[in-house]
């Protein structure tokens, strides 16, 4: 059993029992050019966090842990891809338009694709995900519960939207869940900072928070021991 300092309290999980779950590190959000950018969005705050996230990975891995990673995506004919959606904001670009990087949240377009230094690499997940949560329309949680998997761990962008709709999903569905606040980002960092306080609010109510340092140093005690 691995446990770290958190809040509300102490997070305590089982290796084989957990996924690093990386919500949309894709180069759309986090790379200069992308769909984000072309929202207004200052990429730069996105792009901050991906040592501590590339820190956290690395250690994961080497621990022997399991990643699931995600992409906001639509199909080329963008048939999941509610009229809503498209509509949204009336940005300048749309879903589906040709960008910098090919058509925007288009699956198998340059920019959907995970930025290379969180590239998932093989045994890891991909889920290409329509809407905002990781579990809607994807078959998450049919995978995990296969697997045996009751505790994750999220990281990734943007911390308000497509990991805190998919941490309550997960909520809903009875998994335990731990936000790492260093390795989560919003292009509105109030925005972040309210989301954190949110989802450790009211003894844990959507899960729990904590830098990464404390994880790292956990995996490394763990990892080191099941060398010895």
């Amino acid at each position: 059993m691995i446990r770290i300092d958190a809040k509300p309290y102490p997070f305590e999980f089982e290796l084989a029992h957990t996924a690093l779950v990386i919500i949309d590190m894709q180069r759309d959000f986090i790379e200069p050019g992308g769909f984000g950018e072309t929202l207004g969005n200052d990429v730069r705050l996105l792009e901050a966090i991906v040592p501590a996230c590339q820190a956290v990975l690395g250690a994961w891995r080497a621990a022997g842990g399991w990643a699931v990673h995600t992409r906001e995506a639509h199909r080329a004919d963008l048939s999941d891809c509610p009229p809503a959606k498209l509509r949204r904001g009336n940005p300048r670009l749309r879903i589906g338009d040709a960008g910098p990087m090919g058509r925007i949240l288009v699956t198998g377009e340059p920019g959907n694709q995970i930025i290379p230094a969180l590239a998932p690499v093989a045994g890891e997940l991909v889920l290409d995900k329509p809407g905002k949560g990781a579990f809607y329309a994807t078959g998450l949680q049919e995978t995990l519960d296969a697997r045996g998997i009751t505790h994750l761990l999220f990281m990734g962008v943007t911390t308000e939207v497509c990991v805190q709709t998919s941490m309550r999903e997960a909520n809903d569905r009875g998994y335990d869940s731990l936000l790492l606040e260093d390795c989560t980002e919003s292009y509105f960092p109030h925005y972040k900072a309210a989301t954190v306080e949110m989802i450790h609010a009211q003894g844990g109510i959507v899960g729990w928070t904590a830098p990464s340092p404390g994880l790292l140093a956990a995996l490394a005690a763990t990892h080191g021991a099941a060398r010895r």
